[in-house]
């Protein structure tokens, strides 16, 4: 069975549900943020956190990343979108790209796509050669192992939704003149390949999901659970980082206790 046959799409929140937890989520999230950034109670500074997103075109990545950064201070955090590479880019290697924006000790980065294009986009429109992709897996792992052990807490999140859905997202998007810009005639083209992107990502689930840096596969069917449970699994990805570098963890009621208040 692979992944996404795990994936529940039928869950749902309804409104008033989905804004009561994602306000307690979002106060968590700042919890955690100040804490490894040093920011509490003169605290030693932590690692860096970069959380990787990837998924289909119109899967939620985007409202997910506002969710988990919509009560941060802008100052403590950075998100990036990654699309196709530029000349002097493919001059280098894959990940050369990806290395200044990294975050540093105690910083926060979220990229919109990653070096995992290499495996999905790259592999699926023939932008690199078979032996490339297939040597990306290994220098992946290698990359995001080292980067786990010298500096950062590296969290991979894949949204998943139907091709319904997707469909009825296109068609809402090209309805509103405010979206429009999301939707390109590359977008209608993809569609045609969905199962040919599952077929790449299940094998990127494979090869690259390592105790480190785990997968998960987030059920982006409705936008209000997709939210909460990327948000919840960064977090739960988070607290592990910091018990794996030795950090105390700090207790969700440990803001109220103090007086603090994120908002």
């Amino acid at each position: 069975m692979g992944q996404f046959d795990k994936v529940d799409l039928t869950l749902r929140l309804d409104r008033e549900e989905y804004e009561k937890k994602l306000a307690q989520l979002q106060r968590r999230m700042l919890q955690l943020r100040l804490s490894i950034g040093g920011f509490l109670d003169a605290g030693s500074v932590g690692p860096g956190i970069l959380v990787v997103m990837e998924g289909p075109d119109a899967s939620g990545k985007g409202g997910a990343i506002k969710a988990m950064v919509g009560n941060l201070d802008p100052r403590h955090y950075n998100v990036v979108s990654y699309g196709a590479p530029s000349r002097l880019e493919k001059d280098h290697h894959f990940l050369w790209r990806f290395y200044t924006e990294l975050p540093g000790m105690g910083q926060m980065a979220v990229f919109d796509r990653s070096w995992y294009g290499r495996v999905l986009v790259e592999r699926i429109e023939g932008f690199c050669t078979r032996e490339a992709w297939r040597r990306a897996y290994k220098a992946i792992v290698d990359f995001e192992e080292s980067l786990c052990i010298e500096s950062l807490i590296v969290v991979k999140l894949y949204m998943h939704l139907s091709d319904e859905e997707q469909l009825k997202r296109f068609h809402s998007r090209a309805e509103d003149p405010l979206k429009r810009w999301k939707l390109t005639p590359e977008d209608w083209r993809n569609r045609e390949k969905n199962r040919d992107y599952e077929k790449a990502a299940e094998e990127m689930f494979t090869k690259t999901s390592h105790k480190l840096a785990p997968w998960d596969v987030i059920s982006g069917e409705q936008k209000r659970w997709a939210r909460i449970q990327a948000l919840s699994t960064v977090i739960q990805r988070i607290e592990e980082g910091m018990q794996r570098w030795g950090m105390t963890v700090p207790h969700p009621d440990e803001a109220a206790k103090t007086g603090f208040d994120p908002a």
